[in-house]
């Protein structure tokens, strides 16, 4: 790779009109831009969300927030698909700086949306570490500079209360996650969250899915398998419904996940 954030020239054209769109959105309240997700951490493919970050100032304006939302708008209807696959969060650079700010709610723009809302999505200590160890800057200063060091005890128990807590609720309203796209979703993440508890450091759903194809029991492999290759065009799969056998057992998945975190 050159000094582009990514090997694709496609992505890079939209990054950058992004980043200008976000300069001039904001003006002096723009600190700095960077990648997080599976570009930071190296494993990425041409189906990767592309995961970015935005450390502002302070809390954003209703001028900010309003320019910000025609941005987004014009970036979603440019003709490259990557433009609808941007996914990433507003920080306030104090919010950022300290992962005990985790939870609150910060302006967000979800995969496959051309609109920010206030959700609490990227505002975790994974992201902050991710941001800290592997970010890739799009504009301003190192993303090492903006957060400080996280305890890696903080980090496991983060991932192993989200676990427990998603978990729940999967178990509790299973009818909620029952189309495709959150059927293989949930396998990916509960295999990449098991390995980053394990390993004390944030990982990708690939480096996720070979370590639990290796490691957990075999009878496994084959659901691991079909999640992952299920990853393209999540807009179709969220609108298609599970299989049911796959849905199941990826019930089972997640309680046999919990149980072997526990352990």
């Amino acid at each position: 790779m050159t000094d582009r954030p990514t090997p694709y020239p496609e992505l890079n054209d939209v990054l950058d009109e992004l980043v200008a769109g976000v300069e001039t959105a904001l003006g002096d309240a723009f600190v700095g831009a960077c990648l997080q997700g599976s570009f930071a951490v190296g494993d990425f493919d041409r189906h990767s969300d592309v995961d970015f970050v935005v450390a502002v100032r302070d809390e954003l304006s209703d001028d900010h927030i309003s320019a910000l939302q025609a941005m987004h708008d014009r970036i979603y209807g440019l003709a490259s698909e990557w433009a609808k696959h941007l996914e990433g969060s507003y920080f306030p650079i104090t919010t950022l700086r300290d992962y005990r700010r985790s939870g609150r709610p910060l302006w967000y723009l979800d995969h496959g949306s051309r609109s920010l809302v206030r959700s609490d999505h990227c505002n975790t200590t994974v992201v902050r570490w991710v941001v800290r160890e592997y970010g890739i800057p799009l504009a301003g200063p190192n993303p090492a500079s903006l957060v400080d060091p996280i305890p890696v005890e903080a980090l496991r128990a983060e991932i192993a209360h989200t676990m427990r807590s998603w978990g729940e609720e999967i178990l509790d309203q299973p009818d909620k996650y029952r189309n495709r796209f959150y059927q293989g979703f949930i396998v990916l993440s509960y295999c990449r969250m098991l390995h980053d508890l394990i390993e004390g450091r944030p990982g990708s759903k690939r480096a996720g899915a070979e370590w639990a194809k290796a490691t957990l029991d075999p009878a496994w492999s084959g659901l691991i398998d079909r999640a992952w290759n299920g990853r393209p065009n999540p807009a179709v799969s969220f609108r298609e419904p599970a299989d049911d056998e796959d849905f199941e057992a990826t019930l089972r998945f997640v309680q046999a996940v919990i149980r072997e975190s526990e352990r």
